[in-house]
């Protein structure tokens, strides 16, 4: 476990290490599929985190890097298979990280966001536009500043 983690609770760390499958199911699911090309994507990006996060997301990345597919298919069951069904109950997962956030150090706190973001951004461009490059649609659109989480910078 990384020593961010060390003041929060089980259940906290567990929805902090399905943060970043969380992200990608609610971009990749915004528009009723999700696709093989998200998928990828989403394991190719914390593969790449795991090596190149910033230094206080290495550790976290490489503990969520684990295994990540399989746990992210595991993630994907556990929500309905429907679109307007899955993402409110997705965003509402992700809100409870506001409170989470709080808990553990600020720079981690920024970071851990900024990342969280540019994975949502990264998955919407990963489907969309011409021969899927560089577009989001407009069901990612919506999701895809990811307005449920605060920016730890604000406070």
């Amino acid at each position: 476990m990384i020593p961010e983690f060390d003041n929060l609770s089980p259940a906290e760390i567990e929805l902090m290490h399905k943060a970043p499958m969380l992200v990608c199911i609610l971009i990749a699911g915004a528009d009723d599929h999700i696709d093989n090309r998200e998928i990828k994507k989403a394991i190719d990006l914390t593969e790449k985190k795991q090596k190149r996060a910033k230094s206080h997301l290495l550790d976290f990345y490489r503990e969520v890097g684990e295994d990540f597919e399989d746990k992210l298919r595991i993630v994907i069951q556990g929500f309905p298979v429907e679109a307007t069904d899955r993402s409110p109950r997705v965003v509402q997962s992700l809100a409870q990280i506001n409170e989470i956030l709080i808990k553990v150090e600020r720079n981690f706190a920024k970071e851990f966001y900024k990342s969280l973001r540019e994975i949502a951004s990264e998955i919407a461009k990963s489907s969309g536009g011409l021969l899927g490059f560089k577009s989001v649609g407009d069901a990612e659109a919506k999701y895809v500043e990811l307005p449920m989480l605060k920016d730890p910078a604000t406070y």
